[in-house]
Parts: C-alpha cells; structure tokens; sequence
C-alpha cells in the first residue's frame, strides 16, 4: 500500500489522474509549491513540503526539498531498529512513492540560447537527488521519473501484493538512468559552450535518446534501435525528415550515414551510390541529374537496391532518373514537389531530407569493443597538399581529379583503390587485405563498366604502397597519375617503377584508413 507520497514534477503530464487515485486508495499527497497548486486546482488534498519541513523554499526555488524530513523519509529502512528510532525522535514519516520530473535543461540548449546565468537555472539539483534517493531505497519506495509509467504503478498497487519487484526494479534502473543521461546532457553542453579543451578526459559519458525501435538489427535474429545524442540541435542523418517509404531499417541507417558523408565532402553537386557502406559509384558534375548518371555508370550492377545521396535539391529531372532503377533510400538537403511526385510511384523508396548540410560537429568518433570503446578524433581531410615524387609533374587536369579521388578514397573501406577520369569514379576496390587485391576489384569493375577513361585515368589509395606491385598494375591499365599517403620503407620502389611508366605520383603524408 502507497501511505505517503512525494509530488515534485515539471511535466505536469498525468499527475493530476496519479494524485486523485492514489488519494482514493487513502495515500496522504506531499509536494512541493507549482506541483501543489496544480493539484489543489484539482481538488487535491496537498500536504507542502515547506508545511512539512516548517522551513520555506528559498534562494528563488533552489532549495525546497534538501531537508532531513524530506529525505530521511526517502532513505529509511523501517525494519532496521536504529532507522526506525532514528524517524521516531525527529518525527520523520516514510514515503512510499516518489513521483518527480526534473527541470527541462535539454528543450532549452536545443532551442533557446541563453546567458550563463539563465542557463544554470535549468539545472535540477533537488529533482535529481530526490529520484536517486527514492531509486536506491527501491525495495520500499516506488519511484516514477517517467509519467508513461504512472498506469502500471497503480495497477499494481491495487492488487494484493502490491508493486512488484520486478516493476520496482525496472523503474529504480530507469531513474538511475535518466539521471545519468540528465548529467551527461549538461557535460557535454556546458564543455561545448565554454570551449573546455580536455578532448580525452579522464571520465566521459554520453547521453542519448531513443528516436524508435527499429524491426531488426543488421540481421533479422537482432533487435535494434535508433538514438538521437541528446543536448544538440537536429541534424545528420538520425534528424532526418523521412518523407516516404518503408521503415528505415538499420543497415539503411548505416548507409544513408555512408552516403550523407560522401556528399558533404564536395562543394559541387555531387552524388554518392552506397553499397553495404561503401561507395559503389560517385561523380560531380554540373546537376544532381548528371552527377547520378555519372556516377551510375561506375558501376550499375552494384547500385541495383542501393542508397543515393546527394548535396543539392532532388529535381524533376532527378527523380526520372532515380524512378528507373531499384532503390532502397534517397537522402538530399530537398525534393522539389515535383520529383516528389514522381517518386510516389514507388512507394517503398525511403526518401529523407536533411536540410542542415553540417559536416560532424562533434570532435570525437566512439567504436565499440569487447569491455570498452575506442575514442579517436574524427578523420576531417585536411587541405590536400600534394608533394610530387617523380619526375614527371602532374597535370592541372590529373591534379583535379586526383583531389576528387582522394576525397572519395576517405569513404571507401581499407584497402581501399578508387580509380577517377575527371570527377566520375570508375572503379574501386574496397575492404581487401592486399592492396593489389583492392585494385584488381577496381579494374574488374572498371572494365564491366566499359567506360571510354580518355588519356587521365588517375588512382588514389587510402594507404601507402608496401610494396611497387600495385603501381606495375596500375600501368598495366592506362593509369597515368597516383595520389597515396607515402612513408613505406619501400616507398623509392614505387617511385622508381612510376618513373619507368611515365606515371606522375604524389604522396599527401596523410592517410585515410576506415575500418
């Protein structure tokens, strides 16, 4: 049986229904002063914390709940001789029930902006020591943080042996957890905002919010779901406006993330064709039309049921492009009416609109591993910077296309060979374990494409060249100019054998491995 409980919330959402039960089930109601009006409002028998503390609230609020009689009877276990005695001489009386919401600090960083000294005001402190003392005493206070779960709480206490454990388990996790999440919110704020530079501190968190489930994981025997990092304004792909077409499942995910970083790496009006999260075909041109043409023809088979991104507005003309091959997800910063309407024909493609073409604004990547996480810089290319190495110069037209193939070799899986004629890819190779192997995919996508590569044909690797076979393959094929990091111990080799093909090569000192 709920005796006594706490009231302190902001969302006032469901309270009003959780105080008028409990008080016919013969709870007695404490809560503090907003949460109190509201429920007097209501016709609510209220008990003020101040009226039980015989103190006020002070300090503009900031201070209303920190007191013994408060918190005493949060924190006591009745059955132990001393806890009892204790309550017995300062006349403390348990709560059962704890019902508290805290200050909605992450709704005012995502869309206020705010002096220092407004900001603060939006951090709990009351609220959050309330819900981690009724969470820690679980076993005899039920403690709500959420009013989705205000229903489940009074069902069970109205049967014979009340709340169960296990609710009262799961609801102490989800108040630990939330309060967590609370204080994460504000770190990662506040170190944002204030320019804090500690980039690998000691202790770090996170705090996400769950957007939804997702009907499986990269496999149908996976559960999965999609989180949103709190505290941030909307952007990137997990903001997206998902404008039609089935669920976006979690492979989509991945792959739309995979296309989206493509296409912010261009100015001009670029297109990325993904496949299983690496790029199958990429070109720029002078339209989001032409540029998907382009970059179809790199390889067309592999495109069949693959994702699409672009950097500008799906047009009409766009779209009767895309309406002619099966796809799963198109991802751009628009769609015109008219492309929409087109694309309504096919009713399963996934269609997302990101307007805010932001490269990551966050300063680190987080990998899982087995027991932790790896944290590293996220790899932003810096300015290419191109020191050539042999004796022939490269040429204003391969030093172009060598920019736009190294761009796109950021994205393609280790090892990773993109082979480029101007700003159209035609060929790559991605995720061998021999970087040979890697362009000997390449060349085989190459030829199926039959594509006419003129007299540039130029080739760029994630990653140094351990040995000078790759560059005697490449010549093979027509290749005249090659971009790679260098620092191979064998790195004069690979000159050497450019210089016996006529092959201009250029090292960045900057590589690019994605795994």
């Amino acid at each position: 049986m709920i005796k006594r409980a706490l009231f302190s919330v902001t969302d006032k959402t469901g309270i009003v229904d959780l105080a008028h039960r409990l008080q016919d089930l013969g709870s007695e109601i404490v809560s503090t002063g907003g949460t109190a009006s509201t429920l007097r409002q209501a016709e609510v028998t209220v008990t003020e914390v101040s009226a039980l503390t015989g103190f006020p609230e002070i300090l503009d609020g900031r201070v209303k709940t920190l007191h013994p009689k408060v918190f005493g009877g949060l924190l006591a276990l009745p059955d132990k001789p001393e806890h009892a005695e204790a309550m017995a001489t300062h006349d403390i009386a348990p709560f059962d029930l704890v019902a508290v919401n805290l200050y909605p600090f992450e709704k005012v960083v995502e869309g206020k902006t705010l002096e220092d000294d407004e900001l603060v005001e939006f951090i709990d402190i009351g609220g959050v020591a309330l819900l981690r003392a009724a969470a820690k005493n679980y076993k005899n206070v039920v403690v709500l943080c959420d009013p989705n779960d205000y229903g489940s709480v009074l069902e069970e206490i109205q049967s014979p042996l009340g709340v169960s454990d296990q609710l009262r388990h799961k609801l102490a996790f989800k108040a630990f957890a939330h309060t967590a999440h609370y204080d994460a919110v504000i770190a990662a704020h506040l170190k944002s905002r204030w320019g804090v530079q500690e980039k690998f501190a000691e202790e770090t968190t996170v705090g996400l919010r769950k957007v939804r489930n997702l009907r499986y994981g990269e496999n149908p025997h996976q559960q999965a779901a999609v989180y949103r990092e709190s505290g941030t304004p909307p952007w990137g792909v997990v903001s997206a406006n998902i404008l039609q077409g089935k669920e976006i499942s979690f492979n989509n995910y991945l792959d739309c993330e995979a296309a989206w970083q493509v296409v912010l790496s261009f100015t001009d009006p670029v297109c990325a064709i993904i496949k299983h999260n690496n790029p199958c075909g990429v070109a720029t041109a002078s339209s989001p039309a032409e540029a998907y043409r382009w970059a179809l023809m790199c390889d067309p088979v592999s495109a069949y049921g693959g994702i699409i991104g672009f950097n500008r507005a799906v047009d009409k003309e766009t779209a009767e492009e895309l309406k002619k091959l099966f796809i799963e997800c198109v991802i751009a910063p628009s769609f015109h009416p008219e492309a929409l309407e087109i694309l309504k024909a096919k009713k399963n493609i996934r269609l997302l609109e990101q307007p805010t073409l932001l490269t990551a604004p966050y300063e680190l990547d987080v990998r899982r591993i087995s027991g932790g996480y790896l944290l590293q810089d996220v790899d932003r290319p810096p300015v290419l910077d191109l020191n050539v190495v042999t004796k022939r110069p490269l040429t204003d037209t391969e030093k172009s296309s060598l920019d736009f193939a190294w761009r796109v070799a950021k994205h393609v899986k280790s090892n990773a060979i993109v082979l480029a004629r101007g700003h159209q890819t035609v060929g790559i190779g991605a995720g061998q374990m021999s970087r040979i192997d890697s362009l000997r995919i390449a060349t085989i996508k190459m030829k199926q494409a039959k594509l006419d590569v003129g007299e540039s044909l130029v080739m760029a690797s994630d990653g140094f060249f351990p040995f000078k076979d790759t560059v005697e393959e490449a010549a093979k094929i027509g290749v005249t100019a090659i971009v790679q990091p260098g620092g191979s111990v064998r790195d004069q080799e690979s000159v050497q054998a450019a210089d016996e093909h006529n092959i201009a090569m250029a090292c960045t000192g900057v590589r690019h491995f994605r795994h």
